[in-house]
């Protein structure tokens, strides 16, 4: 499969909630966490997330499903929150992951830098992140662990 990135929208909610509830499961259980907020996100705060103006999506299909999505949202300034970056479950390990983070990070036009968060137990999210540039900033503590949050500097 040749890997391509296309622009998700409101309509490709359902999918998207599907995929992102499949993948953060593992995260849940790494975590001990069942209350992660991507577990937790219903249709409609999806959809309108989708529809937001300053929310770009993204999403990987092979023949015709969704095998990986991430949104990206404007903070102003040249930087940009990434969030949600997701591959199914029986896609990982693939470099969909890696593809997709990539992709993001020249998504939207002016992007300086971009930030994201993951939680500490989420040792294959660190590695990938690490490996493509993205340094730890600072941690959070979120119940019983910290989430980590790195940057990248794009540069521009």
């Amino acid at each position: 499969m040749v890997a391509r990135a296309e622009p998700l929208t409101p309509a490709d909610a359902g999918e998207v909630l599907t995929l992102q509830r499949a993948a953060y499961v593992i995260g849940a259980q790494q975590h001990h966490d069942p209350m992660l907020p991507p577990l937790l996100q219903s249709l409609a705060e999806l959809r309108a997330e989708l529809a937001d103006p300053d929310t770009v999506a993204l999403g990987v299909r092979d023949a015709g499903r969704l095998v990986a999505a991430v949104r990206l949202r404007r903070l102003g300034e040249g930087r940009v929150a990434l969030g949600r970056l997701v591959v199914a479950p029986d896609r990982q390990g693939e470099g969909l992951g890696t593809f997709l983070l990539g992709a993001a990070e020249t998504a939207i036009p002016g992007t300086r830098s971009v930030e994201l968060f993951t939680g500490e137990h989420s040792a294959e999210n660190l590695r990938l992140y690490g490996r493509v540039g993205y340094v730890e900033t600072h941690r959070t503590p979120a119940g019983a662990y910290h989430l980590v949050h790195l940057a990248k500097d794009l540069g521009g």
